[in-house]
């Protein structure tokens, strides 16, 4: 069916929508995210209208991989219900044509689309991820690092005596340079003995080299040094598994990177999720046009219910939720990775496909 004229008509017409869509996703999503970045960072030393126009178009990759779910979502129901308003559905109903068979094109265009999501825009949002962050490291040039907290997650690290934490406002460089980094360190009892506020820390050959750096001891007045190296046993590609966040890793990389940071002893939860998430798109989007199929497939010449099409819509969001729900317990690894990425997709497939057979054949 898929490869017969009807079924090349059918994906054809799927194709277009899923254009528009996009495009029409792409326009409203840019506005917002601009306006939202203008809004918070226009304050800042090196802000520019050109400037926010860039973060938000790399930015731009994340946000759509976030919304491709729902875009299937509305993609199938506007298909269906524009082909049963013009009574092709019910043309094809009544040439023996089945429902598995015409909705083989729509499954076949959500699934290619999981692809298309999987293996392009996923590496084109990491990438944006990483850049935007450059950019805003750019733009705050001299602004001062007490005017904002340190962000998680803190590294721990002992040399010998030297036991430190460090924490840093920006993490890049796949974690080996530290922007407006904080270390503080302990003596033996656990007592605070050193803060060490660096514009940057840079992660070398056996040491840290912290850069335009203010040295605060307990009792003592502060010192401003120009460049200070801090020992360290810490390794690069072991700091870079810690502090990566999975999102700024392609999808073609997630497997490369889980395997060494098994190697360092690094958790990998968080990573494994990530990649079972993306390898399970595909067939989260085909769940998503099942559930469309099932709430707009019966023949309504000029209005389709609202309650219909409201109750797709609820369907959609609650597998979205669930999904995404899901998916943080694999992170923190409160259940497998596999379980959380696979389990919420294979229940909302079996489902589709049992009202659809409950529809349909009785």
């Amino acid at each position: 069916m898929i490869f017969g004229t009807l079924g090349r008509y059918f994906f054809r017409r799927y194709l277009a929508i899923t254009i528009w869509f996009f495009l029409g996703i792409i326009s409203i999503v840019f506005l917002i995210d601009f306006s939202e970045t203008a809004g918070r960072m226009s304050g800042l030393p090196g802000y520019t209208v050109a400037g926010g126009l860039l973060m938000t178009a790399v930015r731009l990759p994340l946000i759509i991989q976030q919304t491709v779910p729902f875009i299937a979502l509305f993609v199938g129901m506007t298909v269906l219900i524009g082909l049963n308003r013009k009574y092709e559905l019910v043309v094809a109903r009544a040439a023996g044509i089945s429902v598995w068979q015409f909705m083989s094109p729509f499954i076949a265009g959500a699934f290619l689309l999981g692809i298309l999501t999987m293996a392009v825009i996923n590496p084109l949002a990491a990438w944006g991820q990483r850049q935007a962050a450059l950019v805003e490291t750019d733009w705050r040039g001299q602004e001062k690092a007490t005017s904002s907290k340190p962000q998680v997650p803190w590294l721990r690290q002992i040399s010998g005596k030297d036991d430190v934490i460090i924490g840093a406002r920006t993490i890049q460089q796949n974690g080996t340079l530290l922007i407006d980094a904080v270390l503080i360190h302990f003596d033996s009892d656990g007592r605070v003995i050193l803060r060490q506020d660096a514009a940057s820390a840079k992660l070398e050959d056996g040491y840290w080299l912290l850069k335009n750096v203010t040295e605060r001891r307990p009792g003592e007045i502060a010192v401003r040094k120009d460049t200070v190296q801090l020992r360290t046993n810490l390794k690069q590609d072991f700091v870079q598994e810690r502090l990566t966040s999975p999102e700024t890793i392609a999808f073609f990389d997630l497997s490369n990177r889980i395997a060494i940071a098994k190697s360092f002893g690094v958790p990998t939860k968080a990573l494994e999720t990530q990649f079972h998430s993306l390898l399970s798109q595909p067939l989260l989007l085909v769940a998503m046009t099942l559930i469309a199929a099932t709430v707009s497939l019966k023949f309504s010449r000029f209005n389709q219910s609202r309650s219909v099409i409201l109750g797709g819509i609820l369907s959609g969001f609650v597998l979205y939720v669930v999904n995404v729900l899901v998916k943080a317990f694999g992170s923190s690894g409160v259940v497998p990775p596999f379980v959380a990425a696979w389990i919420p997709v294979v229940v909302a497939l079996a489902l589709g496909a049992t009202i659809l057979l409950h529809q349909e054949d009785g």
